[in-house]
């Protein structure tokens, strides 16, 4: 079978990223920083590196030998440690692709997972892949960082870059807004703490976030290229709580908490993923919101 590596196949993404490659004939090898980790259906083996020490991941690489390479691994909260932050998204990615290229046989293609953030206070319209960079915040300038390392690359390995928006689902940290709301929904409370609730975000379904990423590792035509993950509709936090009324039968009393809206906030994030539709026709926004909070509240 095609050995596919994964970088933290263990997060968010990768627990449902895995199963679905494994289900495609894939023999799926997971890249981890710490053992043991609880079971991830359809991962082969698993390999532990700090990515952030190279020789622990050559060794690794040098060890799986992989056809495809999916890189989730890093640090996604923008409330973490910088220092952090920089050594794992910026440094470790390169220290990977650095691996990679040492190969007898380089993957015949490689998605690196960067982020949407990179855009910044972007506001007019759609959010197409040619927009400026402009990152608001530490996570986000780790990100485009990491974009401009591995561009450093482009000539000697096949490098897709995936710019997904903010997507949820089972299993996303309580950190992350969309969980916290559905967490005290299903804990019956009857407040929540929130900071702007005019915030505007374009919600993807982790289970097409993960589909798309699976399909590009078999896509050619997707090399070189960057490409927004959206679903091209955005949400404010109201409207966000109104489907979550309406799902759950219940109202969730707002408190504002000053300490909760950043000055350095980005406002609207809505993709353009008419780049991403034309690769991959009908992979972005095929969970709409609605059913992607019923299955969170309920599931």
């Amino acid at each position: 079978m095609d050995k596919v590596l994964v970088s933290g196949v263990d997060g968010f993404t990768g627990r449902y990223l895995a199963p679905l490659l494994a289900s495609a004939g894939h023999e799926v090898h997971g890249l981890v920083q710490r053992m043991p980790v609880d079971q991830v259906d359809g991962v082969s083996s698993m390999h532990l590196a700090d990515l952030t020490q190279p020789a622990q991941v050559m060794d690794v690489v040098a060890a799986a030998a992989p056809r495809f390479v999916v890189h989730l691994a890093g640090i996604s909260f923008v409330g973490s440690n910088p220092d952090l932050m920089y050594r794992v998204n910026l440094v470790g990615t390169r220290n990977l692709l650095e691996a990679v290229a040492s190969l007898s046989h380089a993957p015949e293609a490689i998605v690196l997972a960067s982020s949407a953030n990179v855009y910044g206070n972007a506001t007019a319209g759609l959010i197409d892949e040619m927009a400026p960079p402009a990152p608001a915040n530490d996570y986000a300038v780790s990100k485009l960082a990491m974009e401009y390392v591995a561009k450093t690359y482009s000539s000697r390995l096949p490098l897709t870059i995936c710019r997904p928006f903010n997507y949820t689902g089972i299993g996303q940290a309580e950190a992350f807004l969309l969980p916290k709301i559905v967490a005290h929904i299903r804990k019956g409370a009857a407040e929540i703490e929130l900071g702007n609730l005019d915030v505007a975000r374009d919600f993807s379904d982790v289970r097409d976030v993960s589909s798309i990423y699976a399909r590009l590792i078999r896509t050619p035509a997707a090399i070189g290229a960057t490409l927004n993950i959206c679903s091209g509709k955005a949400y404010t936090l109201r409207e966000v709580l109104g489907l979550v009324r309406d799902i759950s039968g219940k109202e969730l009393a707002v408190r504002i908490n000053p300490a909760f809206v950043r000055s350095n906030e980005v406002k609207n994030l809505l993709g353009d993923r008419s780049r991403m539709d034309a690769l991959l026709p009908g992979s972005c926004g095929k969970i709409p919101l609605v059913d992607t909070l019923r299955w969170m509240i309920e599931g």
